[in-house]
């Protein structure tokens, strides 16, 4: 979804820039012409076949590199709307900005920040996400979906006499030194789903 929206949204950013280079418009016209049902001037051309060939660049490098470029990309979207607000009908619109400009900015901004945020901002992603930062979680949270694969039942239950016994080893006074360190781990936790992950992670 990362690299096929910032291609697209590019694309049509190229086609927009191409339309009004083709046509010689004044490079800082305050007025500009219209391109596409937006005004357009040189300058706002030559800006936008930029930021579309940025947004395809990332979208044919990979799908993080589309995502952050489509983050940073929706961000100064945002930000322009807003600017050139204050800028239409002055000598300061030097991108030759109209209302549908202002409109097609907030609408292209919010859009890229939506799809550049998509999959990538959530306290539950998967364990092959590639915005998985797994030094901020806990080995029990990174465990937890791979303990739950039919294949590693096996694993699963082989922990769970593990800890039993390391329990009852402790109990009787013959635990490893090995054994109490782990449970020194597990019994950081209160339920039975809980203190078996701990004991897989302190491995």
């Amino acid at each position: 979804m990362h690299r096929i929206s910032a291609a697209a949204i590019g694309g049509l950013l190229i086609v927009f820039a191409l339309m009004g280079l083709t046509r010689g418009l004044a490079l800082l016209s305050t007025h500009g012409s219209w391109v596409m049902g937006l005004s357009s001037n040189g300058l706002l051309s030559i800006l936008s076949l930029l930021v579309g060939l940025v947004l395809v660049g990332a979208a044919f490098h990979s799908g993080p590199m589309a995502s952050s470029t489509s983050i940073v990309v929706g961000l100064l979207f945002v930000l322009s709307g807003l600017v050139n607000t204050l800028t239409v009908g002055t000598e300061m619109n030097v991108l030759a900005f109209r209302l549908p400009n202002i409109v097609f900015s907030f609408v292209v901004g919010v859009l890229l920040l939506i799809v550049g945020c998509y999959g990538r901002i959530s306290g539950g992603l998967p364990v092959d996400s590639p915005y998985r930062h797994p030094l901020r979680e806990t080995p029990g949270d990174v465990l937890a979906p791979v303990m739950e694969l039919p294949g590693l039942r096996l694993l699963t239950r082989a922990a769970t006499e593990q800890l039993a016994e390391a329990e009852r080893a402790a109990a009787l006074h013959y635990a490893t030194p090995e054994q109490l360190r782990r449970l020194a781990v597990v019994h950081l936790h209160r339920s039975a789903e809980d203190r078996r992950r701990a004991w897989v992670s302190s491995e």
